[in-house]
């Protein structure tokens, strides 16, 4: 009999697992796994060992060009005038630095590589000479060495902190004065165009020494500003030693002079206190007292035509200003990467430092050209004085401290050259940081007793001399360039990676911002900030305490780079006064050949070499030596900021950057 029905029961599993079907590494479908040949595994080496060769011979032949490239230029450079400065107590004291953490590396490598640990070594436990030595080194380390340098650097990062506090004020100060659209206006009525005589007297003095490539271009300048010409007089102030060149700027005034404009050449036999001593000597002239402002202008400047009319108006109706202060423009800033690092720097000081301190304290540093100052607040002042390297700043003080004020002209802007050598910036940096220590000890006794508001002698003491013009060159020396390099070797004082990384970025970041288009070179401004530091710090020391290089005055080299332009204005002004066609470039081309043939004619060309900068290959191979350390210690920020600051240092010590000279 069969059933009915028939039941039948199925147990459902608690748990189940699909078999992954992408999964490539499956094993339920063999038949679908791809083989790797052994052909084609071959193929995968060989590829892999080609882009290795590649690499290496890639790295091989930038090494030898880099090796050629150096070893050709200690051929050539030329060492006859960095010889006498490397002999200073700086170069000797960077020479001895760089010899102990020479000897430093190699004891701790060798400690690296056997695994001493101070810990796990006790004294009876010490083998061999090299042990000893690196446990005396350790113990002579912490006892002493750490201490002092752990004192230093928490000094120096305060300075540190303060300065960048200041600069960040400065930089909120402009935010402001371009949200509130601050500037200075023109209080009167504007001078009548009709009547001549409502036109103050104006003497404009260029001052120039041996300044053959830009005299005639400045010269130029000055005798197209647009003013009443029986109200202008031009002194052309000549202190050049070079004969020849004599002549030339003799007829270059004479040819003006027939033109109707009111130029007259003046020349000192004996050249005593440079600058100063030439102003000095012309402001002494009998006609002077005819005029009632001098404006100064360097060889290199080339004043727009209407200069005059934007800038003396601001005196009319305002007794108490003394100096009107124009920016500077450069023709050259993107000439080479020194150019265009040099314009960062003065892009902010124009922009955020002198427009500030103008518009809130009515006082900043002279410039010493580019200005229009009132004659009788450089008499009330004490004159042009011989005793310093940097006199503009020196009548800015005084006359402050008589009482005058300045004004800054953001808008107002004048054409000028940069430095395109890194010896000719090297020259002027130092006589621009050694001079302010010269003035500060001079000046101290007199802003002590001066009746200013105490707000504003503490301004002038403590920002304007001591934080901006001897706590910045410091610091940045002592905490870049011997505390960072220490504190490898000394790891029981590391510097927090904020100290060396994001601070200074974000004050090189607020330091580029007037130049927005600078924004690429952000960290190579940050490390040839950090590289000028020794020059800076040199100067300074000299100057504070009078030594012998703090007096030095070298005339920073001008290359004319903007003569082409201005002759090709001049020569389109020129025919179009004459009613004849417009002058063609390729003519203008034509007369600069002849006119650089006739240059080399009368000038024997002297063939210049570049340098070496023992301070700053001395400064390149102890940060090397102290990223080398790092490296060992996998420091990481630290280890990349002690590599790449040392590199900048070996590029300028090569005289790498800027022009480059046969």
């Amino acid at each position: 009999m069969v059933p009915d029905s028939v039941v039948v029961t199925v147990e459902k599993p608690s748990n189940f697992s699909l078999p992954k079907v992408n999964d490539s590494d499956s094993s339920l479908f063999p038949d679908k796994e791809k083989a790797v040949s052994p052909k084609q595994f071959t193929w995968v080496l060989l590829l892999k060992a080609h882009r290795v060769l590649t690499s290496l011979s890639w790295l091989a032949m930038a090494s030898r060009a880099i090796f050629v490239s150096v070893k050709k230029r200690i051929a050539l450079s030329d060492l006859s005038e960095e010889e006498p400065k490397s002999r200073g107590r700086l170069y000797r004291f960077i020479k001895a630095f760089l010899l102990i953490s020479i000897l430093a590396l190699v004891l701790e490598v060798v400690a690296h590589f056997k695994k001493w640990n101070l810990q796990m070594i006790q004294s009876r436990e010490v083998q061999g000479l090299v042990q000893s030595i690196y446990m005396a080194w350790l113990s002579f380390r912490t006892n002493y060495i750490a201490p002092f340098v752990i004192f230093l650097s928490k000094f120096c990062v305060v300075l540190f902190l303060i300065q960048s506090l200041d600069r960040l004020v400065l930089c909120l100060g402009c935010f402001w004065i371009k949200y509130k659209k601050l500037k200075p206006t023109i209080e009167g009525e504007i001078y009548d165009i009709e009547d001549s005589s409502s036109f103050p007297m104006v003497l404009v003095q260029i001052p120039m020494c041996n300044e053959r490539e830009v005299y005639a271009q400045s010269i130029a300048a000055a005798c197209e500003l647009d003013w009443p010409r029986d109200r202008i007089l031009i002194q052309v102030l000549d202190d050049s030693d070079d004969g020849n060149l004599q002549l030339l700027i003799k007829d270059e005034v004479s040819f003006w002079h027939e033109k109707g404009i009111n130029i007259v050449y003046r020349h000192r036999l004996i050249r005593t206190g440079y600058k100063a001593g030439n102003l000095k000597s012309a402001m002494a002239c009998d006609y002077v007292k005819d005029y009632e402002f001098v404006t100064i202008f360097d060889a290199d400047f080339q004043p727009n035509p209407d200069f005059l009319k934007l800038t003396i108006p601001h005196f009319k109706g305002n007794p108490e200003l003394g100096l009107v202060q124009a920016r500077w423009s450069f023709v050259n800033k993107d000439e080479n990467l020194l150019t265009r690092l040099q314009n960062v720097n003065l892009c902010f000081h124009f922009e955020v430092e002198q427009q500030v301190n103008g518009v809130f304290l009515n006082f900043f540093g002279f410039n010493g050209t580019a200005g229009v100052w009132r004659i009788k607040a450089l008499e009330e002042s004490g004159g042009w004085l011989e005793r310093t390297t940097v006199e503009d700043m020196d009548i800015a003080v005084r006359a402050h401290l008589n009482g005058w004020k300045f004004i800054f002209l953001n808008d107002v802007k004048v054409l000028c050259e940069l430095p395109e050598s890194y010896e000719a910036y090297k020259k002027q940096q130092h006589r621009w940081h050694s001079g302010p220590m010269q003035l500060f000890r001079l000046c101290l006794p007199a802003i002590l007793t001066s009746k200013i508001s105490m707000w504003k002698k503490a301004n002038l003491i403590f920002l304007f001399f001591l934080l901006r013009k001897l706590i910045l060159p410091f610091y940045s020396f002592t905490l870049f360039c011997i505390i960072l390099p220490l504190t490898m070797f000394i790891p029981e004082t590391e510097l927090p990676i904020w100290v060396i990384c994001y601070v200074p970025i974000f004050m090189s970041l607020l330091n580029i911002l007037p130049s927005p288009k600078s924004f690429p070179f952000l960290v190579p401004y940050l490390l040839f900030e950090n590289t000028m530091s020794v020059t800076k710090f040199n100067a300074m020391i000299s100057g504070l305490f009078q030594l012998g290089s703090a007096y030095e005055w070298v005339v920073t080299k001008k290359t004319g780079r903007s003569s082409e332009s201005d002759l090709l204005a001049f020569a389109e002004r020129e025919s179009k006064s004459l009613g004849e066609e417009k002058i063609l470039r390729r003519h203008s081309e034509s007369g600069l050949e002849l006119l650089s043939k006739l240059k080399e004619q009368e000038v024997p060309a002297v063939k210049k070499r570049n340098k070496l900068f023992r301070k700053e290959l001395a400064l390149a191979f102890l940060l090397l030596t102290a990223s080398a350390r790092s490296l060992l210690s996998a420091h990481g920020v630290h280890f990349y900021f002690l590599l790449f600051q040392g590199l900048s240092f070996l590029v300028v010590g090569l005289d790498l950057i800027g022009e480059q000279l046969s």
